[in-house]
């Protein structure tokens, strides 16, 4: 059996897709990871989209046209245009296993701007705005867990929002979450609708822990490096 389709299959746990371009979505690559792979979930964010739209030209076309109707199209509107489009089909490509699931999986999580991570009324305008054009019911939609964050999961959560909780580095900052999504479910007139995770990025501890190593500078430390 595939390794990564054993996880869910024997551990029940289901592996997401950090990693999103329009090149996967057209050639089928996405659709082969899910079918294939056991792939159950998307993750995105700008930096993501960022090196996809700059690392080559899947989206010259699209550009063009988008540039074509509109000349004087700014490029923070451009690029939600982009990857509101890339959200939506991977969103499509993903629905059979959030149906399949009853929404326990299938999600794409699609970030608000990271310059709203300390604006509540912001983050959630723009999360709902964002919710509205996907169109999409296995959509999640990323929000910071700062102290502006917070409420704004809540919020979100109420209207029936699915929400993807993110920068999270602590106990306090988990609990918090914890406390928002139980607020907001409460508050929400269709909860069984509604979907939450916390992600936890291990790669930042991991690329901590690499720098302390590389400090020690040791034989044994610099063994350790990439191994969290």
């Amino acid at each position: 059996m595939n390794p990564l389709k054993a996880l869910f299959e024997k551990q029940g746990q289901s592996v997401w897709l950090d990693f999103i371009e329009r090149g996967m979505l057209a050639d089928g690559g996405l659709a082969r990871f899910v079918e294939e792979d056991g792939i159950r979930g998307v993750t995105s964010n700008p930096s993501i989209f960022n090196k996809a739209i700059t690392g080559g030209d899947r989206y010259d076309r699209a550009i063009a046209a988008a540039l074509g109707e509109d000349p004087a199209l700014p490029a923070e509107a451009l690029f939600w245009r982009l990857a509101v489009e890339d959200i939506r089909r991977a969103a499509d490509i993903l629905r059979p296993v959030y149906d399949a699931s009853g929404g326990g999986d299938g999600y794409v999580s699609l970030e608000v701007a990271p310059g709203l991570a300390h604006d509540t009324a912001g983050t959630v305008a723009e999360a709902r705005r964002l919710w509205a054009r996907v169109d999409r019911p296995n959509l999640m939609i990323k929000v910071p867990a700062t102290d502006e964050g917070i409420p704004a999961m809540e919020e979100l959560i109420a209207a029936g929002i699915n929400v993807n909780a993110t920068l999270m580095f602590s106990m306090r900052h988990y609990e918090n979450v914890a406390h928002a999504y139980i607020r907001g479910v409460a508050r929400c007139e269709r909860p069984e609708r509604v979907a939450s995770v916390a992600s936890f990025f291990v790669s930042r501890v991991d690329t901590a822990v690499d720098r302390r190593l590389e400090a020690i500078g040791t034989p044994e430390a610099l063994r350790l490096r990439g191994t969290v």
